[in-house]
């Protein structure tokens, strides 16, 4: 075929293709990326350019990778949840990862080339988090709605989570254009850019509208979550809830209780009550990997996911025809 082994395992995949250095490549590869890929990988991208920022793509070892992932995991920050550092070597891993995926596409390198793909990541520990009981979740609730600067504002964040389960991005990223009062539908954008309909209760759409007409800036395209002020919120504001929740509350703090705990117990309480299928639909999980093929032929739809939502709420919803619902102590 008229190509060495010296140019299968030597030369760039494109000939003579330059081999940039990893500050100027990472420079070119977070313009392109997706804004939340960008954020995760921005602090691994500044490590691994203050370590190798002069250094060619194709220079790096595995056994390098493996001891710089090594010396940040040991250097981790140390916080109240810190499992050893082993997420910020995760990181550090799929950062570099990222990088050589775009080489690849390149041409600059080839995939046999590719050393990233051959050091394999800490593995991961279980998760700690697990379903709130109807009492904790409206301790937290009671804390949050009677205390600090903005009661009204944090009752309206927790509802939001509790009724929808969206991570915290999905809530931040609620613009007033995604509100749908007709059908108490909310249209959340989340992680890995999807998108989906979820259902709300006539309450929570009550809530979230009032929300829009007083805090609003008249931009459909904005933030719908917003301060008195009309500041939209960061995710700063969930910290301040929960360090404020977990001083009245020892438990909260002693267990690192946070917003994602409340996805935990809603889709928890989903699945045992009404069905794993309608549980899978009402998270957002739209991938196989973790379901096998049977999950597309039982997969659930919206109407569903308004009937399990009606039964959580005690409230009636448009979309969830000939359901009757069924009072529950969570919300």
């Amino acid at each position: 075929m008229g190509i060495s082994a010296e140019q299968l395992l030597g030369a760039p995949a494109v000939p003579g293709a330059a081999i940039p250095d990893f500050a100027e490549y990472i420079d070119r590869v977070s313009t392109v990326v997706t804004p939340g890929t960008r954020k995760v990988y921005t602090p691994y991208w500044n490590k691994i350019r203050a370590a190798w920022g002069h250094r060619k793509l194709d220079e790096p070892t595995p056994l390098e990778i493996r001891q710089l992932a090594d010396d940040i995991r040991s250097n981790a920050m140390v916080r109240r949840n810190t499992r050893g550092g082993r997420s910020a070597a995760e990181h550090l891993i799929a950062s570099l990862r990222c990088i050589y995926r775009y080489a690849v596409e390149d041409g600059l390198i080839t995939e046999n080339r590719n050393p990233a793909v051959r050091v394999k990541p800490p593995r991961r520990l279980a998760s700690t988090r697990h379903a709130l009981s109807d009492t904790q979740v409206a301790d937290i609730v009671r804390v949050a709605t009677t205390t600090g600067n903005d009661p009204e504002l944090d009752g309206l964040i927790l509802r939001i989570h509790l009724e929808t389960a969206c991570r915290r991005g999905g809530a931040l990223a609620v613009r007033p254009i995604d509100l749908d009062p007709d059908q108490c539908a909310v249209r959340l954008h989340e992680k890995g850019e999807t998108v989906r309909l979820q259902p709300v209760s006539p309450t929570l759409m009550r809530g979230l509208v009032h929300h829009r007409d007083t805090r609003g800036v008249g931009d459909p395209i904005g933030q719908l979550l917003r301060y008195r002020h009309q500041r939209p919120i960061t995710a700063r504001r969930y910290d301040h809830i929960f360090d404020r929740v977990g001083r009245r509350l020892p438990w909260v703090t002693a267990q690192q209780i946070s917003i994602h705990w409340f996805r935990h117990t809603t889709l928890t309480w989903v699945e045992r009550r009404i069905s794993y299928a309608v549980a899978r639909a009402y998270a957002g999980h739209e991938g196989r990997a973790d379901a096998g093929t049977t999950a597309t032929y039982v997969r659930a739809h919206l109407h569903e996911v308004a009937a399990a939502l009606a039964a959580l709420t005690g409230e009636p919803h448009p979309l969830a025809t000939g359901t009757e619902p069924a009072r529950t102590a969570l919300l």
